[in-house]
């Protein structure tokens, strides 16, 4: 038996900000499109709504905390599990026991009692804890695992409600989950230019709204880079020095970008990652080429 629960900040200290898990949460982003393919992570293309999960002061705690919980696990299409909900003092935001199911006891903090807004933020991460366990699909580590079910929550559509649950001011502050409130904002980006979403409308934090805006402009950047056209004057120019340095010394991996080179014969190709899911792609160092990523089936415009 195994457990996973919710990490949560609450007027403990300042958030950390930024992008400290970058590359754990592209690799997370890379190990659902492996495990669970194009055509089902596309299953997933409209996210909770936020009348779905509306929980009110007048709602009855446990009637409203259940009908959260099962739409939880409506949305991730789990039929036969039975989330049982209850609620203890403790340091984390929730927990869950992982046994065979079908039925899984999630605790919630107290403070959940009286901050029910949040609870949808709650459940969502412990769902997909359940979720992420029967599909057998774990990161080493208790800290790698977290941010896989962080970035999981948000890319399959539910994890928008744990950045809306970020709040600061000056007399506190409140964050549930292990990513950073920016790189929330980037995943539920990257979620939002792969499926056409806009999800600006659903937060009620303006903080949230803020790291929401920031991570858009970090998902962009990922579009921006050498060697897709996209990429900029000053990215292109760097790109073709380190092209030429790996053309005169054989092939040489350059030190530029995210991008490689390697040397296959006499045929200099390029790897360097797709944009959308991040796994590497390489393509020969001969001009302009259209590549098609075969794990995201992403078509992009490069000049190698």
């Amino acid at each position: 038996m195994t457990s996973g629960g919710a990490d949560v900040t609450v007027g403990g200290g300042p958030v950390v900000h930024g992008y400290p898990h970058l590359e754990t949460v592209r690799a997370a982003v890379t190990a659902l499109y492996r495990r669970l393919s194009y055509d089902t992570v596309h299953t997933f293309e409209t996210s909770v709504a936020p009348a779905d999960v509306a929980f009110g002061d007048q709602d009855d705690l446990y009637l409203g905390v259940q009908r959260v919980a099962r739409e939880m696990v409506r949305h991730l299409r789990l039929p036969d599990a039975r989330m049982i909900v209850g609620f203890r003092e403790m340091e984390h935001a929730a927990y869950v026991e992982l046994a065979a199911g079908p039925e899984y006891f999630i605790e919630l903090n107290d403070r959940f009692r009286t901050h029910r807004r949040d609870i949808g933020a709650a459940l969502a991460h412990e769902v997909m804890h359940v979720y992420l366990h029967r599909l057998d699909l774990s990161f080493p580590g208790t800290r790698d695992n977290e941010i896989l079910t962080d970035t999981a929550t948000t890319y399959l559509g539910a994890g928008w409600l744990l950045l809306d649950a970020y709040r600061e001011d000056g007399a506190s502050s409140q964050k549930l989950g292990y990513l950073t409130p920016e790189e929330f904002g980037y995943v539920l980006a990257k979620r939002a230019l792969a499926f056409g979403e806009s999800p600006e409308t659903w937060f009620t934090s303006a903080q949230a709204y803020t790291a929401y805006t920031k991570g858009l402009a970090q998902a962009r950047r990922d579009e921006q880079q050498p060697p897709l056209t996209a990429a900029g004057w000053a990215g292109r120019r760097r790109y073709a020095k380190d092209r030429r340095y790996a053309q005169d010394h054989g092939g040489a991996v350059a030190a530029g970008g995210a991008y490689s080179f390697s040397l296959d014969g006499r045929t200099l190709r390029v790897t360097f990652p797709c944009p959308t899911c991040h796994q590497r792609i390489r393509v020969p160092a001969r001009g302009r080429v259209r590549a098609r990523c075969t794990l995201c089936r992403t078509v992009l415009e490069c000049d190698t």
